[in-house]
């Protein structure tokens, strides 16, 4: 019966999982674009209503016992309005939008730190809250916080869109503009850039969300084999990565480039999954956490880059593009990285991590090239069959 229960548990979640995306990257895209024009804060609002729906229909599943596949509803109408892709999206937008391009990669490190720290309080607190109460509880705080977000959103949070106007939603221009981002033909080096580090996103991300899934079972498995208290530990270390990550970020600024930061940070990344792909005790285990330190401080470089590429009227469109990425990052990690974890269990234990530290040397040959073509750029402006200031 058990084996069964967890049988139906693992389809419903693909359904919904499966659902929830392709819903999504309609919904994402039409609204990302669509607050280029009509600003920020409308997608925000329907996001985070979105939301509050889902949980409003999760606890009528939960209080009426009613079919499980109530709980697809709720993901498709949470889905129809943007989902959490769209807060996500609609946030960097704002941070983009409210500040220059030298500060840009520490505000979005900034955002990226929040969710860090978000994801910490609720996997700690949620759950013990849900051992003690069981989960109707902790969906009334989903509810709740879902509905502060809108109501904020709607009347406190001021409008970063200099001059927002009136524009259609239903209309395919708004997925015309997520389709030139990548195809316009002026600037063709801009776009081309555009798709090495949406390429670079993806990898990092796949291996990000990977190696997380199969972290507690590499842990509870020999010769680890760690208690709860353990891996409430490792888990804390693991979000922390995000508060190091940001501060090591803003020290490395000040005499480095956003590029070669995001080198070292893939270098503390490709280190760390090393080290834990071999670990055999707590110590080195928890050494691994530790070199990782600086693992978080890429994507905010990478989503700061993608900013930096397209026009202040774009950023919505681009993000919305980002978020849809982030989602297929989501599918992929976990199909890839679940699936590979039983198959090497009989030669290698941490093999899964391994092979994430061979994909991350991608992302990081895409950042240097592009580096070493942009100072080469650069550095052909003041060749000498160049005129100098001073001869001009």
């Amino acid at each position: 019966l058990w084996q069964e229960v967890e049988a139906l548990v693992s389809h419903w979640n693909l359904y919904i999982n499966l659902g929830g995306f392709f819903v999504g990257i309609f919904s994402v895209t039409l609204f990302g674009p669509w607050s280029d024009s009509v600003g920020r804060r409308p997608a925000l609002v329907l996001s985070a209503a979105g939301m509050a729906a889902q949980a409003a229909v999760y606890l009528l599943v939960m209080y009426l016992h009613l079919h499980v596949a109530y709980f697809l509803l709720g993901r498709l109408l949470s889905s129809l309005l943007g989902d959490y892709n769209l807060i996500l999206a609609s946030c960097f937008a704002y941070v983009a939008d409210s500040s220059d391009k030298r500060s840009r990669t520490f505000r979005v490190a900034i955002l990226e730190a929040c969710l860090g720290i978000a994801g910490m309080l609720a996997s700690i607190g949620g759950g013990h809250w849900r051992r003690a109460q069981g989960y109707i509880n902790p969906f009334w705080l989903v509810f709740a916080t879902s509905v502060a977000a809108a109501l904020y959103a709607a009347f406190c949070l001021q409008e970063s869109v200099k001059q927002p106007k009136p524009a259609r939603l239903f209309t395919l221009s708004h997925y015309k503009a997520v389709y030139r981002l990548y195809t316009a033909p002026e600037n063709c080096s801009s776009r081309s850039q555009l798709a090495l580090y949406s390429l670079a996103f993806f990898l990092l991300v796949t291996v990000h969300f990977g190696a997380k899934d199969i972290y507690v079972l590499y842990e509870l498995g020999s010769p680890l084999c760690w208690t709860s208290d353990l891996i409430g530990y490792g888990s804390a270390a693991n979000y922390l990565a995000y508060l190091s990550s940001l501060g090591g970020l803003r020290l490395l600024q000040l005499c480095l480039k956003d590029s070669w930061v995001a080198e070292i940070a893939l270098i503390s990344n490709i280190s760390g999954l090393v080290v834990i792909s071999v670990a055999n005790t707590t110590a080195l285990m928890f050494t691994g956490y530790g070199i990782l330190f600086l693992s978080m401080a890429a994507t905010p470089v990478i989503r700061s880059k993608l900013s930096k590429l397209v026009s202040e009227t774009e950023q919505g469109a681009l993000f919305a593009s980002v978020a849809c990425v982030q989602g297929l990052c989501s599918l992929v990690s976990s199909g890839v990285f679940n699936s590979l974890y039983p198959a090497t269990l009989h030669f290698m234990r941490g093999f899964p991590f391994l092979f994430g530290a061979v994909i991350l040397l991608i992302p990081a040959a895409i950042i240097g090239v592009i580096e070493i073509r942009g100072s080469k750029a650069d550095y052909s402006h003041f060749s000498p069959a160049s005129p100098s200031p001073a001869q001009g």
